[in-house]
C-alpha cells in the first residue's frame, strides 16, 4: 500500500493519529547519547561525520582485532617497515590494531581510503560501519551535501560478533556484487528517510501550525508519561480465570519509575533474537503519534542503533485481503526501493538487528489474529501469507530474526503467540498534572488570557482529570479558546466528554462560518443533512468493523462536510499493483464512536428494543471470544452522555423531534444504567458503569446505582486514572449509604489520592499495593480530613517507614469518626512511639491499630508496650512475632476485643472499668528483660489479661516477676508458656501461690512448656451480697450447694512435667503451704503406687480439696484395691473413678467437709446427705474372680455407696456371678453397670436370676451380649421389677430357667427380644404362661418366629384366660408382644401385621378365632386376606355378649367402592355400631354389638319408611337392619357417586342413634356435597361432625348452616384445611351464636383473617361450655389475634388452646398473658410459630405459672430469647401435671440450658421434652443429662440438629444408665463424630443419631 500523499493532504495527516495529542512530547524524552572527544580517524571536515567515526572506531578495532596479519599486510604501501617493526613488542591485538589505524590516518587521506576500500571490500561488515567507512572515505554518492552529514550521525550499537567473514581473497565479481548491495541498500535507507520526513517531519508540522483551521486533536508537543512492567512475560496471568483477563499486566508487578522511548527502544536483546516491545495505553494517550514521532526521530538520527524503519497502521492493514510475502509488505505496502528491490530485501535481511518495525493498532485490526502454531516450520520468504501470519512469524523471529518489532494497542487480550515473545511491556499514561500546565500553556502562548486559561484548568478537579488525557486536554483547550475569546468575563466550560464533544463540534461549525456564524440552532439546521450522513457513516462502520471508507462509501455532500470541517482524513489507498485509491477515516476512533451514539440517538429507525441491544459496559480488557465490540472503546459513554438533561436541546434539534420523543429514548439508555447496577459486576465494569453514569449527570440515577453498588466496590490490578476516580467519587457521594472502597495491587496516583478527599460516603478505605509509600502515605493524609464518614483506613502490603507513619497518624487524629487504622506489611522499625501514642489518645472513637508485618525492633515493642497500658483508651496490646495490634475502648469505653471478658447486659447506670489484656509473645524477650517488663506491668493498675509466653525468660526471668506478683494488679491470667521453665522454676511459681492470694489457678506442664496463672478479679474478694429467697424447691438449693467452691479456693494443674515417686517430698512440702487448694491435677507423670500413697499422707493438710486427678501415672491394681479401701475407710471422698486401659484414669472426689475441724477422721465430719450418694468406678481393667471377691469385699462395708461401674473390664461369667452374690450386702446400691464385657447367654440369665437374691432390683438390662445394667431400689411392694435380655443371644436351652424364673417373680415387663428362641423356644414359653403372674408385658419380637409359631401363639390366646393382648408382625419388624393380666380382665385383644398368612394359614385361623368368643378386638394388617376371605372372617367372628371392634387393613379397601365395602359389613352377624373407612390407610373398621337386637332394627325400619317409602327389601333394606344401631360414621379419602352419597343421605344419616360424622378428604360429585350438605338437617342426635379437607368454600356456608341448626345435641365441630375464608367465618358465627353447648371449634387453615376472627370474638362470648378451639394456620394480623384472645378469656372452661401458625407477634402474646389468669382450666396451649420476640414471650412465660393445670406446652419457632425462657423455667416447678413441652428452634443457648434443666426436674409428670434444633453446646447437654435422673416419667428428649460434641453425648449417655424409663434420646444432626455415636449407640441404642 503506498501512501504518497499530495500537498493539499499533509495538514491531515496529523489528524488521522490515535487521539492526535495523545502521543505529543518534547525532545527532551530522547537520551542523548555523549561524544566521546578523541581525533577522527578520517579527514573529512564534517564534524557530525568526525564524531560518528569515532564512535565507532571500538568497533572497528574489535573487528579488525581478529584479522591483524591482513591490516599489517596492506599498511605497507603507507607506513614505513622500521615503523611496522616497532609493533612487533605489542602482545595485545586490539592495542596493534588500534596504533595501525593511528598511523593509517597520520599517512594522509590516500591512505585511509585505500585502507576503508580494501576493508570493506574483503568482509562483511555491518552494514552501518561499512557506511561510515566508505563516508569518510569520500566514496559516498548518495546527496553528501545533505544527506550524508545526516546520515553519519547515526550511532553504531550492533552487537559484536554480528558479520558474517567471508573467504579473505574473495573474487573481483564478488567485490563488485558487494558494492553494488551495498548502493543500493544505503540509496534505500536516503529514500526511507525522505519519505518518512515528509510523512512525519517537521516541515509536515510547519505546514500544519500554518493552518486557520483548529484541526480536532491537533498537536503540541509535551512529552507523555510512559511507565515500563517490570514483568517480561505475560504468559502467567493468561492461565488465570477471570472476566478482565488483559494483555496488559497486573499493575502489582509494573515498575513505579518512568521511562523514555530511547530507553526501551535502547533494552539489550541476545544476539539474532527478535526483540518485541509492547506499548498499551487507554484511548487518546497518544500511541500513534508516538509513533509517528519515533519515525521523526529516526529520520533525525535520534535513534542510530537502527538503519531501517517502517511502520504500518493495522486500520489500513486491515484493507488488504490478499496474502503477501515480506518483500511485499515492506515494499509494496510501505515503500518501493527506486532500483534493485532484491538487493535491497537482501540488504534488509543481513542488517535485521538494525531493522525497526512498528505496528501500529493492534486493537484495530479486524481479523483474527490467534493464529495456527507452527513452531516446526521453518522461514518463508517466497510463499505469501496473511496480515496475522506475517505479524506473528516477525514477533516469534521466524522472518527478519533479530530485528525490533513495536506493537502499539489498546488494552485488550494479546493473541497468544505475543504472551510469549513480549519482551518488553510498557504503558503509556498520558499527562500528569505538570505536563497539562505545558500543554496548555503553549496552546495559548500567543493569548493575553494564557495565565486565565492554565488557571481555569488548574482549580477546576473535574476538567483537570479530564486534561491527563492529552486528547481531551486538546479538546478542552479548543472549547475554552474559543469561550474566552467570545465570553471574556464568565467562562461556563461543559461537564462531561460527551458535552466537550459537542461543545468541540459546534466550535468547528461557527469557526468554519467566521463572523457571519449565527446561533448555534441555525448551525445544526443548516448542516442537519449532512451531520446525520456522518452519524450514520459512523455507526455503519463499527458495526461492519471499519475504520476506512473509499470514495464511493461516503455521500458528496457529508465528504464535503467533513473535509471542510476537518472531521475526516484524506488518504491514499494501494491494496495492489493497480492505481492506488483514495481512503477516508474520521480523524480518531473516539470521533467515530461518537457520531455513531449519535446516530442511534437521533435516527427514526432505531427503536427502544434496537437501542437497549446496542448498550452494553466494556469491561476493561477485551474477551477471547468479544469480536462484536471491538472498535467501540467509548461508544457506551457517549450513549449516556448524551442522554443527559444537558444534551436535550442538541439532540431535539438534529432528531427534529420533541422533548418527550428524546426523553423516550434517554429513559432507554438510564433504565438500561440502573439495570446493569443490579448484576454481578467485576471492577473494571464498575468503574465503566460510573463513567456512563458521570457522563449522565442525573443525580437521581446515580443515587440508584450507588445504592446498587453499595458492596461492589473492589478494584484488583488494574490502574485507575485520575477520571476513573473523579467519576468513582461522583456515584459514591450521590449514594446514601456508607461504603467499603478496597483497591488491591491496583496503580493509584497521587493526584488521585486528592480527588477521593472528596469523597464524603467512604466508611472504610483500603489500600494494598508495594507502591504505598510514604509519599503515598503522605498525598492521602492530606485528603483524609474530608472524608467525613471514615471509619477504617488500610494501607497495607507497602513500603512506608516511621516517618510516613507518624505523618499519617498526626493526619489521622484529626478524624475524629475514625475507628481502625491498619498498616501492615509496611516497613515502620522504629516508630517515634510516644508521640504516635499521644496521637492516638486524641482520638476519641479509635478501637484498633494494627502495625503487624512491619519488622519492628524490640525496643519498640517495649515501647509501645509502655506507652500502650498507660494511655487511657487502649484496652489490648497484643505483640506475637510478626504480629503488633492494639485495641483502643472506643467512644462507649467498653473492651472491643476480649474473647474471655463477658459483659453483663443487666446492669444499668455502672461505670465499666478498664481492663488491659497485654501480649507480648515476642520470641525476643530474654531474663535480662525481666525488670523492664516488671516496670512495665506496674505501670498499670488495671491489667486482666498478660500474655509473655513464647519467649526465653527462663528460671531467672520468671522467678523475678513472679517475686514481684503481690505488687502487679492482674485481674485473669498470666501465662509464662514456652519460656523455658524447669521443676526449680516450678516450683518457685507455687510459692506464688501463698505470696498472691489473688492467685486463683496454676497451671504448669514442663512437657508442653505450659504455664499459666489465673487469678481472681476483685469483686470476688468483696462481702458477697444479700442472697435471694430460692424460687426452686430444696433440691434446687442442693444442687447448687454441691457445686459451689470456696471464693478463695484455688486451683493446681502440675500435668505432663516428669515427675517421679521421689520428688513428691519436695512437692507435698510446696503443697502443705498451699491451703486453699480446691482442685489438685498430678496427671500424666511417673509417680506410680508409691507416689500415690506419699500423695494420700499429704491429703490431710488440703482441706478444700475437692478433686484430685491422678491420671497417667503408672499405676497397678495395688493402687485400685488401695484407693476402694480408702473410699470405704475415708467419708470425705465422694466418687472414685479408675481406668487402666490404654490411658489411665485415676479422679477422686471429695465432700466439703466442716471448717471448724481439724480432724482428718469420719468424727471431723459432717454426716453424708442420704440422697447424696458415692460411686465407684473401674474401666478397662483386666480383673480375675478373686480379684472382684477382693474388691467387693472391700467395697462391701463403704457406707452411702450407690453406683458402681465395672465397664471394661472383660469380666468372666464366675467373677459377675460372684459380683451379684454381693448385692444383698450393697445395701445402699442404686445402680450396677457393667458395659463393654463380653455376656453369654447364661450370664444374661444370671442377672435376671439376681432378683431372687436382691428382692430391691427394680430393672435388669442387658443388651448387645455386652452391657448389663441393675437399678435397684428401696422395698416397696407397689414397685415391681422390669427385666430387658435383648440381643443376648437367648436360645430355647435357656427357657425353661428364664421361666421358672418368671413363675416366681410377678415382672410388669419381660422384653427378650433379638434373641434366638425361634418356634421352639416360644412353645415352651407359651406352655408356662398360665403360670406367670399378671399383670406382665412380655416382648418376643425378632426371635425368628414362623406362621406356625403364630398359630401357635394364637392357639394359646384362644384357650388361656390370664392372655389378654397379643400382637404380632412378621414383616421387617418382626414384633410379638402378650400382654398378661389377672383372671377377671374383660378384654381379649388380637392384632396380625404382615404375617405373609397363605390361604391354609387363614383358614386354620378363622377355626381358631370361632373357639374365641371372649374376644373384644381384632386387627388384621396386611395378611394376604382377600375379599372373600374378609367375608369369611366376619362369619367366624362371633361374640356372646358385648362390644366386637374388627379392622381390617388390606390394599384391596382403597380400590372398593363404598357400597362394595357395605355390603360386606352386611355380613358381621351382630349389629353395627361404628364403621369406619379410611382409604388412605387402607383401613376398613367396624365395631359390632351382639346379640342381634331385632326390635330395635324393626323400629328403625318402620320409621325410615314411613319417610322414604322406596326403601323395600333389598341391600337397602339389609344396611337398614344391620345399621339401626349406628352411633359413629367416619369416612376419609373416599370417592362418593351418586347413588352411594343418595344412601349416605337417606339411609345412614337419618338413624336416630347417630351421634358421630365424618367425612374428611374425600371428593364427591359437584351436585352432591349440595345434597350432603342439606342431609345434614336430618341429623338431629349428632354430637360431632367433622368436614375437615372437603375443600368446602364460603358458598357451601349457608347450607351448612341450615343444618346446623338442626343439630341441637352437637358439641364438636372440625372444619379445618377449607376455604371459609373470612365471609364464610362470619356465617358460620352467627349458626354458632344459638349453639351453646358446643365444647369443640375446630376451624384451623381456613384462610380467615381479621373480619373472620373479629365475628367469631364476638360468638365466643357467649359459649362457656367451649372446651377446646383451634385456629392455627389462619392469616389474622396481632390486632385480629388481641380480640380473639380478649374474647377466649369468658371461656371459664376452656382446656385446649391451639393458635399455631398465625403470626400474632408480641402484642398478641402480651395480651394472651393478660388473660390467662381467666383461663385456670388450660391443659393445652400451643402457639409455636407466631413470631413471638422477647417482649412478649417474656410476659407470656411469666403469666403462664397461673395455669397450673396443664399438661402440654408448645412454644416452639418463635425467638423468644434467653430472658423468656429463664422466665419459663423459673415457673416450671408450678405444672405438676406437665407431661409434654416443645421449645424447638427457639434460640435456646447453654446460657438457659441450666435453668431449664432444673424447672424440668421439678416437673413430676414429664414425659417428652424437645428443644430441637436451637443452640445446645456441650454445656447444655451435660446440663440437661445431670438432670435425667430426677425425670422419673421421662421418655422422649429431643436433641435434634443442636451443637453438641462429644463431651455432651458422652454425658448422656452415662446419666442415660440411671433412667430405665426413658424411651430414646434424639442426637441426629450433632457435630458428634460418627464412630463415637455408633460406639454410644452401641452401649445403649437408646441414643438416636439417625434421623427419625
Amino acid at each position: 500500500m503506498s501512501v504518497c500523499l499530495p500537498s493539499v493532504c499533509l495538514q491531515q495527516i496529523d489528524s488521522l493519529s490515535e487521539y492526535g495529542a495523545e502521543a505529543t512530547f518534547a525532545l527532551g524524552s530522547w537520551k542523548e547519547t555523549d561524544h566521546t572527544t578523541m581525533q577522527p580517524l578520517c579527514q573529512s571536515e564534517d564534524p557530525d561525520l568526525q564524531a560518528a567515526v569515532a564512535r565507532a572506531r571500538p568497533q572497528l578495532v574489535e573487528f579488525l582485532s581478529r584479522c591483524p596479519d591482513w591490516l599489517l599486510c596492506n599498511s605497507q604501501s603507507f607506513i614505513p617497515e622500521a615503523t611496522l617493526s616497532s609493533l612487533g613488542s605489542i602482545t595485545d591485538p586490539r592495542e596493534k590494531i588500534s596504533v595501525l589505524l593511528d598511523l593509517l590516518e597520520e599517512a594522509g587521506p590516500a591512505a585511509w581510503k585505500h585502507f576503508a576500500q580494501s576493508v570493506c571490500m574483503e568482509y562483511d561488515l555491518p552494514l552501518d560501519l561499512e557506511v561510515l567507512l566508505m563516508s569518510s572515505a569520500g566514496e559516498d554518492n548518495f546527496s553528501q551535501a545533505e544527506e550524508a552529514g545526516r546520515d553519519t550521525r547515526v550511532q553504531s550499537s550492533v552487537p559484536k560478533g554480528s558479520a558474517r567473514r567471508r573467504r579473505h581473497s574473495s573474487s573481483g565479481s564478488d567485490k563488485d556484487a558487494k558494492q553494488r548491495r551495498l548502493d543500493s541498500t544505503v540509496k534505500y535507507r536516503h529514500l526511507l528517510i525522505n519519505s518518512i520526513r515528509q510523512r512525519y517531519g517537521s516541515r509536515r508540522e510547519a505546514g500544519a501550525q500554518e493552518q486557520t483551521q483548529p484541526l480536532p486533536f491537533n498537536q503540541t508537543f509535551v512529552n507523555v508519561v510512559i511507565r515500563q512492567s517490570k514483568a517480561p512475560r505475560l504468559k502467567e496471568r493468561t492461565e488465570r480465570a477471570r472476566e478482565d483477563t488483559a494483555g496488559a499486566p497486573e499493575p502489582e508487578e509494573c515498575a513505579d519509575t518512568a521511562v523514555k522511548v530511547s530507553d526501551l527502544l535502547c533494552s539489550e536483546a541476545p544476539t539474532h533474537t527478535t526483540k518485541v516491545i509492547f506499548l498499551f495505553g487507554k484511548p487518546g494517550t497518544g500511541k500513534t503519534r508516538l509513533m509517528h514521532r519515533i519515525c521523526q526521530k529516526w529520520a533525525e538520527g535520534v535513534l542510530p542503533q537502527f538503519l531501517f524503519t517502517f511502520l504500518f497502521e493495522f486500520r489500513q492493514l486491515n484493507l488488504l485481503k490478499r496474502k503477501l510475502t515480506l518483500k511485499e509488505l515492506l515494499f509494496d505496502v510501505f515503500l518501493q526501493p527506486e532500483d534493485s528491490p532484491d538487493a535491497v530485501f537482501q540488504g534488509l535481511l543481513e542488517n535485521a538487528q538494525q531493522t525497526l518495525i512498528i505496528f501500529d493498532g493492534l486493537d484495530e485490526f479486524a481479523a483474527n489474529m490467534d493464529v495456527s502454531p507452527s513452531s516446526k516450520r521453518g522461514p518463508d520468504l517466497t510463499s505469501p501469507m496473511s496480515i496475522s501470519q506475517l505479524f506473528a512469524d516477525l514477533c516469534q523471529g521466524k522472518l527478519l530474526p533479530g530485528c525490533t518489532v513495536l506493537v502499539t494497542s489498546r488494552p485488550k487480550r494479546l493473541p497468544d503467540f505475543l504472551l510469549y515473545t513480549v519482551g518488553v511491556l510498557a504503558e503509556i499514561w498520558g499527562f500528569d498534572q505538570e505536563k497539562v500546565e505545558e500543554y496548555v500553556s503553549h496552546y495559548f502562548r500567543q493569548h493575553s488570557f494564557r495565565e486565565r486559561a492554565i488557571a481555569h484548568v488548574k482549580n477546576n478537579t473535574k476538567l483537570l482529570s479530564m486534561c491527563l488525557i492529552p486528547a481531551l486536554c486538546n479538546i478542552v483547550c479548543i472549547c475554552l479558546e474559543y469561550l474566552l475569546l467570545k465570553h471574556q468575563m464568565s467562562v461556563e466550560l461543559p461537564q462531561t466528554m460527551t458535552q466537550f464533544y459537542i461543545k468541540m463540534f459546534l466550535i468547528f461549525l461557527n469557526k468554519q462560518r467566521g463572523d457571519c456564524a449565527g446561533d448555534e440552532e441555525a448551525q445544526l439546521n443548516c448542516n442537519k443533512k449532512a451531520i446525520l450522513g456522518l452519524s450514520d457513516l459512523a455507526l455503519r462502520g463499527l458495526e461492519e468493523k471499519k475504520l476506512v471508507f473509499y470514495d464511493g462509501d461516503i455521500p458528496e455532500d457529508v465528504k464535503e462536510f467533513a473535509s471542510l470541517h476537518g472531521l475526516l482524513t484524506v488518504f491514499e489507498v494501494k491494496t495492489s499493483s493497480t492505481c492506488p485509491e483514495v481512503g477516508y477515516a474520521f480523524v480518531h476512533l473516539s470521533l467515530q464512536e461518537f457520531f455513531a451514539a449519535l446516530c442511534l440517538m437521533v435516527s427514526r429507525r432505531v427503536d427502544k428494543n434496537y437501542l437497549k441491544k446496542k448498550f452494553f459496559l466494556k469491561s476493561k480488557w477485551t474477551l477471547k471470544n468479544e469480536t462484536k465490540t471491538e472498535f467501540m472503546e467509548s461508544f457506551h459513554i457517549f450513549l449516556s452522555g448524551l442522554s443527559s438533561r444537558e444534551c436535550r436541546t442538541f439532540l431535539m434539534l438534529l432528531a427534529e423531534q420533541d422533548e418527550a420523543w428524546v426523553q423516550e429514548k434517554q429513559d432507554v439508555i438510564l433504565q438500561s444504567l440502573k439495570k446493569l447496577a443490579a448484576t454481578h459486576l467485576s471492577g473494571p465494569k464498575v468503574l465503566e458503569l460510573c463513567h456512563c453514569t458521570f457522563e449522565t449527570q442525573n443525580l437521581e440515577v446515580a443515587q440508584h446505582i450507588g445504592s446498587l453498588l453499595n458492596f461492589k466496590y473492589e478494584f484488583k490490578n488494574f490502574r485507575l486514572t485520575t477520571l476513573d476516580m473523579s467519576t468513582l467519587v461522583f456515584v459514591i457521594n450521590s449514594g446514601q449509604d456508607l461504603i467499603r472502597l478496597d483497591f488491591a495491587g491496583c496503580l493509584v496516583d497521587t493526584d488521585c489520592l486528592e480527588i477521593l478527599a472528596g469523597c464524603k460516603n467512604v466508611e472504610h478505605l483500603s489500600f494494598r499495593s508495594r507502591r504505598c509509600g510514604d509519599d503515598f502515605a503522605a498525598a492521602l493524609s492530606k485528603g483524609l480530613q474530608g472524608m467525613e464518614s471514615l471509619k477504617k483506613l488500610e494501607l497495607t502490603g507497602g513500603s512506608i517507614t516511621a516517618e510516613g507513619m507518624t505523618n499519617l497518624v498526626q493526619a489521622a487524629s484529626q478524624c475524629l469518626q475514625l475507628e481502625e487504622i491498619n498498616l501492615q506489611g509496611n516497613r515502620i522499625r522504629d516508630p517515634d512511639v510516644k508521640r504516635v501514642m499521644d496521637l492516638f489518645s486524641k482520638m476519641e472513637k479509635l478501637k484498633k491499630v494494627d502495625l503487624s508485618n512491619n519488622h519492628l525492633s524490640l525496643g519498640a515493642v517495649l515501647s509501645l508496650a509502655k506507652e500502650g497500658i498507660v494511655c487511657q483508651n487502649v484496652t489490648e496490646l497484643c505483640a506475637r512475632v510478626d504480629t503488633m495490634i492494639i485495641y483502643f475502648s472506643g467512644p462507649s469505653g467498653k473492651v472491643q476485643r476480649s474473647s474471655d471478658l463477658i459483659l453483663e447486659e443487666n446492669k444499668e447506670h455502672v461505670i465499666p472499668t478498664r481492663h488491659v489484656n497485654l501480649s507480648l509473645q515476642d520470641h525476643r524477650l530474654s531474663s535480662q528483660h525481666a525488670k523492664m517488663i516488671v516496670a512495665i506491668l506496674q505501670s498499670c493498675p488495671c491489667l486482666s489479661e498478660v500474655d509473655l509466653s513464647g519467649n526465653k525468660l527462663g528460671d531467672e526471668g520468671c522467678s523475678c516477676l513472679l517475686e514481684s506478683l503481690p505488687c502487679i494488679s492482674i485481674s485473669k491470667q498470666l501465662n509464662l508458656s514456652q519460656n523455658r521453665l524447669s521443676v526449680a522454676g516450678m516450683c518457685s511459681l507455687l510459692h506464688s501461690v501463698n505470696s498472691c492470694q489473688k492467685v486463683m489457678e496454676v497451671h504448669v506442664s514442663l512437657c508442653h512448656d505450659t504455664a499459666v496463672l489465673r487469678f481472681r478479679e476483685d469483686r470476688e474478694f468483696a462481702s458477697p451480697p444479700p442472697r435471694e429467697e430460692p424460687v426452686f424447691s430444696a433440691d434446687h438449693q442442693q444442687h447448687e450447694e454441691e457445686i459451689q467452691t470456696p471464693t478463695t479456693s484455688q486451683k493446681i494443674r502440675l500435668t505432663g512435667c516428669n515427675l517421679q515417686a521421689s520428688d513428691l517430698k519436695n512437692l507435698c512440702v510446696v503443697l502443705r503451704e498451699c491451703g486453699h487448694i480446691s482442685e489438685l491435677d498430678l496427671s500424666s507423670n511417673y509417680l506410680g503406687d508409691e507416689g500415690l500413697l506419699q500423695l494420700f499422707q499429704c491429703l490431710p493438710k488440703l482441706k478444700m480439696l475437692r478433686s484430685l486427678t491422678f491420671n497417667d501415672n503408672q499405676i497397678s491394681l495395688n493402687s485400685v484395691f488401695f484407693l476402694a479401701q480408702s473410699l470405704t475407710t475415708l467419708e470425705h471422698i465422694k466418687t472414685v473413678s479408675l481406668s487402666l486401659g490404654h490411658t489411665q484414669v485415676v479422679h477422686l472426689t471429695f465432700w466439703e467437709r466442716v471448717r471448724r475441724s481439724s480432724r482428718w477422721r469420719s468424727g471431723s465430719l459432717a454426716q453424708p446427705r442420704q440422697e447424696a450418694g458415692r460411686c465407684f468406678s473401674l474401666r478397662d481393667c483386666r480383673v480375675g474372680l478373686e480379684d472382684v471377691t477382693r474388691l467387693c469385699q472391700t467395697l462391701a462395708p463403704c457406707p452411702q455407696l450407690t453406683e458402681i461401674d465395672l465397664s471394661g473390664n472383660s469380666l468372666s461369667d464366675q467373677s459377675i456371678e460372684r459380683l451379684l452374690s454381693f448385692l444383698p450386702s450393697l445395701c445402699h446400691l442404686t445402680l450396677l453397670s457393667i458395659r463393654k464385657n463380653s455376656l453369654s447367654p447364661r450370664c444374661a440369665v444370671l442377672f435376671l436370676s439376681s432378683i431372687s437374691l436382691c428382692e430391691r432390683i427394680r430393672v435388669v438390662e442387658v443388651w448387645s451380649s455386652e452391657n448389663a445394667v441393675l437399678h435397684l431400689g428401696a422395698s416397696t411392694q407397689s414397685q415391681r421389677t422390669s427385666c430387658r435380655l435383648t440381643g443376648c443371644a437367648i436360645g430355647a436351652r435357656q427357657v425353661q430357667q428364664l421361666c421358672s424364673i418368671l413363675e416366681q417373680h410377678s415382672l410388669a415387663e419381660v422384653d427378650l427380644s433379638k434373641n434366638q428362641l425361634g418356634d421352639e423356644g416360644l412353645r415352651c414359653l407359651l406352655d408356662h404362661l398360665p403360670r406367670v403372674p399378671g399383670p406382665c408385658s412380655l416382648n418376643l419380637s425378632h426371635n425368628g418366629i414362623s406362621q406356625d409359631g403364630v398359630l401357635h401363639l394364637i392357639n394359646a390366646f384362644v384357650t388361656s384366660g390370664n392372655t389378654t393382648e397379643v400382637q404380632v408382625s412378621l414383616c421387617s419388624k418382626a414384633t410379638l408382644i402378650i400382654k398378661l393380666t389377672r383372671e377377671d380382665d374383660p378384654r381379649k385383644i388380637l392384632r396380625l401385621a404382615e404375617c405373609n398368612f397363605q390361604p391354609e394359614h387363614l383358614e386354620k385361623l378363622f377355626l381358631l378365632l370361632e373357639k374365641c368368643p371372649a374376644l373384644t378386638e381384632y386387627t388384621s394388617s396386611n395378611n394376604n386376606m382377600t375379599v372373600q376371605a374378609a367375608g369369611r372372617l366376619l362369619h367366624s367372628l362371633r361374640k356372646g355378649l358385648g362390644l366386637l371392634k374388627i379392622s381390617i387393613e388390606e390394599p384391596w379397601v382403597c380400590r372398593e367402592r363404598v357400597r362394595s365395602l357395605l355390603e360386606l359389613a352386611v355380613q358381621t352377624p351382630g349389629n353395627i355400631t361404628e364403621i369406619t373407612i379410611c382409604k388412605d390407610k387402607t383401613l376398613f373398621q367396624l365395631v359390632t354389638r351382639f346379640p342381634h337386637c331385632l326390635e330395635k332394627t324393626e323400629s328403625v325400619i318402620s320409621r325410615l319408611r314411613l319417610y322414604q317409602p322406596e326403601i323395600k327389601h333389598s341391600f337397602c333394606q339389609r344396611l337398614c337392619e344391620k345399621c339401626a344401631q349406628l352411633q359413629e360414621l367416619r369416612w376419609s379419602h373416599v370417592e362418593l357417586h351418586e347413588d352411594e352419597a343418595e344412601m349416605l343421605v337417606r339411609i345412614l344419616l337419618p338413624l336416630p342413634e347417630l351421634k358421630v360424622f365424618g367425612l374428611t378428604s374425600s371428593s364427591v360429585a359437584p351436585t352432591g356435597i349440595d345434597y350432603l350438605i342439606s342431609g345434614l338437617q336430618n341429623c338431629q342426635a349428632i354430637e360431632e361432625l367433622n368436614l375437615g379437607c372437603m375443600d368446602l368454600s364460603s358458598a357451601a356456608i349457608p347450607e351448612l348452616v341450615l343444618g346446623l341448626w338442626e343439630m341441637p345435641a352437637l358439641k364438636r365441630l372440625i372444619l379445618n384445611h377449607n376455604s371459609l375464608g373470612d365471609d364464610g367465618c362470619s356465617r358460620l358465627a352467627e349458626a354458632l351464636r344459638k349453639m351453646h353447648d358446643l365444647e369443640e371449634i375446630n376451624l384451623s387453615h381456613n384462610k380467615i383473617g381479621d373480619p373472620g376472627l373479629i365475628s367469631l370474638a364476638a360468638v365466643l362470648l357467649e359459649m362457656q361450655k367451649l372446651k377446646k378451639i383451634d385456629l392455627s394456620g389462619n392469616c389474622p394480623s396481632p390486632a385480629g389475634g388481641e380480640k380473639l384472645v380478649e374474647a377466649l378469656a369468658h371461656c371459664k372452661h376452656i382446656k385446649e388452646l391451639l393458635l399455631s401458625r398465625n403470626g400474632f407477634g408480641d402484642r398478641t402474646a402480651v395480651t394472651l398473658a393478660l388473660c390467662l389468669p381467666h383461663m385456670t382450666n388450660l391443659k393445652i396451649l400451643h402457639f409455636q410459630n407466631n413470631d413471638i420476640g422477647q417482649a412478649g414471650g417474656l410476659e407470656l412465660a411469666r403469666a403462664l405459672v397461673v395455669c397450673e393445670l396443664l399438661e402440654e406446652i408448645s412454644l416452639s419457632e418463635n425467638g423468644l430469647g434467653e430472658q423468656s425462657i429463664q422466665a419459663l423455667s423459673k415457673g416450671l416447678p408450678c405444672f405438676r401435671q406437665l407431661r409434654r413441652i416443645d421449645l424447638k428452634c427457639c434460640g435456646i443457648t447453654d446460657g438457659a440450658a441450666k435453668s431449664l434443666s432444673l424447672g424440668f426436674r421439678q416437673c413430676p409428670s414429664l414425659e417428652e421434652i424437645t428443644l430441637s434444633w436451637n443452640a445446645l453446646g456441650d454445656g447444655g447437654a451435660q446440663e440437661l443429662a445431670i438432670a435425667l435422673p430426677k425425670m422419673e416419667k421421662l421418655k422422649v428428649l429431643d436433641l435434634e440438629k443442636n451443637r453438641i460434641g462429644a463431651c455432651g453425648a458422652t454425658k448422656l449417655l452415662e446419666e442415660l444408665a440411671k433412667c430405665p424409663e426413658i424411651q430414646f434420646i434424639r442426637l441426629w444432626d450433632n457435630p458428634v463424630p460418627k464412630s463415637l455415636a455408633e460406639s454410644l449407640t452401641s452401649q445403649d441404642p437408646r441414643l438416636c443419631f439417625s434421623f427419625s
